[in-house]
């Protein structure tokens, strides 16, 4: 049998003192799976998930015991996996895995030298679980390697908003996104991590395309886009969730797709991701299914000492909504509009950054919770903390990218400057950006992971890992 892609884990939860998990591997389409055989128990058959160009996608659901080194194996081949469960639980988050750039290929040696990083902490430490948040593919290309759609670009604004997404378009944007993930997940930098590392995504805009619902209502609504859309959703759920669009696993908010986000509980660990995506416009980043979720899942977890939320967008960040404004007025590439339409703090999603900012602090306070929200997004590393005047806070700690390079020098001093005095939240409440442990500065530009362990005692460790700094940068939270 040969393994074209995979396999690529997925986390499924925890039950019953075993930790369940999904694997994909994918194969040239004459080909069968062979039987997947985890260690313990009986052997699992695979499922066909979807296809691609001269190729077959096929998942496979098993479980190992919680907390142990174990292995699995298919055909000839077995890869070790460490399961969380008992004692410290270790997790390394990444973001923004790519760049605007990005092209099926050989790749430069500098792209992945965070990966590689990676790997050897995983080797003399293992991680057990793999959050990647946001960003795990950058899809922009599509718009000039799928001929159709460039094609398209040409139109005048009305005919674009008019013209159809035709089954040529179809098979065309299918084939790109298939073959982009197949290209990214079989990276050797990247594939033995994947193979042995339970992952947990969600999804941000470059997964679909850049600036996905910040662009305007009718562009976003036109016959293209939402074809485009469709297809990426299809292609997030069966390469990034290892399932099918409207049968997610369990841990999902909506098991048919109508939204992506999902909850897991380990012990007394709650990890969760809303999805900023599906639901996003250029007036909201969630819709009425998304908040009611998100606002019931919290309660659930009330009774967990720690919360991990992870946000696509930093939520602590600066405020650049007057710049925002201008731009609006201004006859610049949508890009810079988009980008700055993307974040919590954009004018248009004020009410809706306090909404979350308010549910964070009042879990902290209700529950006794440590909450840290993990981000990505911005291409830089930083510390965030919101602290109410009843004694509630939540940190934010941000990373990327893991692959992505940082923005310009000078781009990055204008923020520090910025950045150095706090703001208010809404009266009673404030937010800043504090500077990274070892460094006199707020932000990180350089490519970087983060890695966090939970101790037994309930404190978090975390770990920014910069590329070319020799030495990491710790930061202990209780």
């Amino acid at each position: 049998m040969e393994i074209v892609t995979g396999p690529v884990l997925y986390f499924r939860g925890m039950e019953a003192g075993h930790c369940r998990i999904g694997a994909l591997v994918v194969l040239p389409q004459d080909q069968r799976p062979a039987l997947l055989y985890p260690g313990v128990g009986e052997p699992v058959s695979a499922r066909q998930l979807g296809r691609g160009p001269g190729l077959t996608a096929w998942g496979y659901d098993f479980q190992l015991p919680a907390g142990r080194p174990g292995r699995y194996t298919i055909g000839a081949r077995s890869w070790p996996v460490h399961p969380p469960g008992g004692g410290p639980l270790r997790i390394a988050y990444t973001a923004c895995n790519g760049s605007e750039r990005d092209r099926p290929g050989p790749v430069a040696p500098e792209r992945n030298e965070r990966w590689r990083h990676l790997a050897r902490q995983h080797e003399h430490t293992p991680y057990q679980l793999l959050i990647q948040g946001g960003d795990q593919v950058y899809a922009d290309a599509l718009w000039k390697e799928v001929s159709q759609l460039h094609r398209w670009c040409r139109l005048s604004w009305r005919r674009q908003l008019q013209a159809d997404f035709t089954p040529a378009m179809a098979r065309e944007v299918g084939d790109f996104y298939f073959r982009h993930y197949c290209w990214l997940w079989s990276q050797p930098d990247l594939a033995p991590l994947l193979a042995s590392i339970p992952s947990l995504m969600m999804w941000d805009d470059h997964d679909i395309f850049d600036g996905w619902g910040s662009h305007p209502p009718q562009q976003q609504a036109c016959p293209v886009f939402q074809g485009i859309w469709w297809i990426a959703r299809q292609h997030f759920a069966l390469f990034q969730l290892g399932s099918l669009a409207e049968e997610l696993p369990g841990g999902f908010g909506d098991p048919q797709g109508g939204h992506f986000g999902w909850a897991y509980r380990l012990g007394e660990v709650a990890i969760l991701a809303p999805d900023l995506r599906s639901e996003r416009s250029r007036r909201q980043v969630m819709g009425k299914r998304g908040w009611s979720w998100l606002e019931q899942t919290l309660a659930d977890l009330k009774d967990c000492r720690r919360l991990l939320l992870v946000s696509t967008v930093p939520v602590v960040n600066l405020d650049l909504s007057s710049v925002e404004r201008l731009l609006q007025l201004l006859p610049v590439h949508a890009f810079y509009k988009d980008d700055l339409r993307d974040q919590w703090r954009s004018y248009a999603h004020r009410g809706e950054w306090r909404r979350l900012v308010n549910l964070l602090l009042d879990y902290a306070k209700e529950n006794g919770s440590g909450v840290t929200v993990l981000s990505g997004e911005i291409h830089l590393g930083a510390l965030g903390e919101v602290v109410r005047d009843d004694g509630a806070r939540f940190y934010q700690l941000t990373a990327s990218g893991v692959a992505h390079p940082p923005p310009p020098r000078v781009l990055v001093g204008w923020y520090e400057w910025l950045s150095r005095k706090p703001a208010e939240v809404e009266p009673g409440t404030q937010m800043a950006l504090r500077p990274l442990p070892q460094l006199e500065r707020r932000y990180l530009a350089a490519r970087n992971w983060l890695s966090l362990e939970q101790r037994q005692d309930q404190s978090l460790s975390a770990c920014w890992y910069p590329q070319g700094h020799p030495q990491p940068l710790v930061l202990e939270l209780p």
